[in-house]
């Protein structure tokens, strides 16, 4: 018995076919996948996929910034009225430079401050050093010149190790040193930014800069990861 061909599909089946194909290939085609590669860690890969996949990352390099924490900035400042022409500004912890780059574009005075080597910037002084180390206040000190800080910011982080309460202890010791050096270099009505975990600031911490600041808050900016731990607390008012 000979079979009988198969039944070509009809002009509507065919076209339904032909439309879920193509939307199968630009569904693939909206992530940008990664390829395994021996020897890296698979968590290594997640995150190559991740920043491969990121809008901010995309649009920094767009915008000729230097990493996606410049969108964290740009975002705060435009809800916090942070940054004006003229403004002394000193950031800590500004690797790779993007805080930097956006102070510098508002016009402000900027000092930049970290332990890993940065890439000179326009209008921007950068010292190359730890923050822990005992003479970097004096160091960031006399870069200024005699003058006071408008702002303070601190993006500084230690390097985690996996245990929650480890971690957000080390980042809280990082946002009292900044707040110590901010309060001795800040004018009045002057303001602080530090980068802290999930959590937020400790009630010790928050207590110092409420007796200091007229107000204090903490704030995630949509630039911010959803699944990132961090957060930004903002102290605005500095009472000299």
């Amino acid at each position: 018995m000979t079979k009988k061909p198969p039944k070509k599909p009809s002009g509507k089946v065919a076209g339904r076919q032909a439309a879920k194909k193509k939307q199968r290939r630009t569904t693939r085609e909206k992530s940008a996948h990664v390829k395994t590669a021996k020897g890296r860690k698979t968590s290594s890969t997640k995150w190559l996929k991740r920043q491969l996949n990121d809008p901010y990352v995309a649009r920094a390099q767009m915008d000729g910034y230097r990493g996606r924490a410049a969108y964290k900035l740009l975002e705060m400042d435009e809800k916090l009225k942070l940054l004006e022409p003229g403004m002394m500004v000193v950031d800590l912890g500004s690797a790779p430079g993007g805080w930097c780059q956006v102070a510098a574009k508002k016009g402000c005075q900027v000092i930049g401050l970290d332990l890993l080597e940065v890439d000179p910037l326009p209008d921007v002084t950068m010292l190359e050093m730890d923050f822990m180390d005992d003479n970097a206040p004096d160091e960031l000190i006399a870069a200024m010149k005699g003058q006071k800080a408008d702002v303070v910011l601190s993006d500084m982080a230690p390097n985690t190790i996996g245990h929650k309460n480890t971690d957000h202890l080390r980042i809280m010791h990082l946002v009292e040193l900044a707040y110590y050096f901010a309060k001795d270099v800040l004018k009045p009505d002057g303001a602080f930014l530090a980068k802290t975990r999930q959590g937020g600031t400790s009630n010790d911490t928050l207590n110092l800069l409420k007796k200091d600041f007229k107000t204090v808050k903490h704030i995630k900016p949509p630039s911010s990861r959803a699944d990132s731990s961090e957060t930004f607390v903002i102290a605005q008012g500095f009472r000299g």
